[in-house]
């Protein structure tokens, strides 16, 4: 885990920051990856705030707490993380048990008992086609001889999958993958 500390009226000595990422970096062990936590140290006439603030798969985790000793917010805004975290795991485990459940429920009762049980828009039809490599010119000519508002194709000069689509004012625009 990456641990970035910063003091507002504070000065982080090393005692402090030590014992930040001690705290702050038993929380690695709920993670599958690499993460960021932002900490912000701050004092203020007679309270210590720590803040911490944690990316996670596109969550924002955040904890705060304000004591008069340095040391207690920190163990304590620890545990206010962990349960956070314990949370958002028991959501996800849950939503992956329930999504699992209802494919089971439709193969065993059949497509149209399990609709009630679902009402989530969901995929109805999958399509697949061959895709060959061509230029953006290509793929809108392709595009208007079959009549359709978007095209999918393989585009030559940036090898990726892209979509051509048909805009409102009557010009193109072009989706080209980036991966981040």
């Amino acid at each position: 885990m990456i641990i970035n500390i910063r003091g507002k009226n504070i000065e982080v000595t090393d005692a402090l920051g030590e014992y930040v990422e001690k705290r702050i970096g038993k929380l690695d062990k709920f993670f599958d990856t690499e993460t960021e936590a932002q900490v912000l140290l701050g004092v203020t006439r007679e309270s210590n705030i720590i803040e911490v603030t944690i990316l996670l798969n596109g969550m924002i985790l955040r904890g705060e707490e304000s004591t008069p000793d340095m040391y207690a917010s920190i163990d304590l805004v620890v545990e206010k993380l962990e349960k956070q975290i314990e949370k958002y795991k028991t959501k996800l485990n849950r939503n992956l048990r329930q999504k699992a459940s209802k494919r089971t429920v439709k193969l065993e009762r059949g497509a149209q008992d399990a609709d009630s049980l679902e009402d989530e828009p969901r995929v109805v039809r999958v399509k697949r086609f061959a895709v060959k490599p061509m230029t953006v010119e290509e793929a809108i000519l392709q595009m208007n001889l079959l009549s359709h508002d978007f095209f999918v194709f393989f585009d030559a000069e940036v090898e990726a999958v892209s979509v051509i689509y048909r805009r409102k004012d009557g010009n193109y625009g072009l989706i080209e993958p980036e991966i981040s």
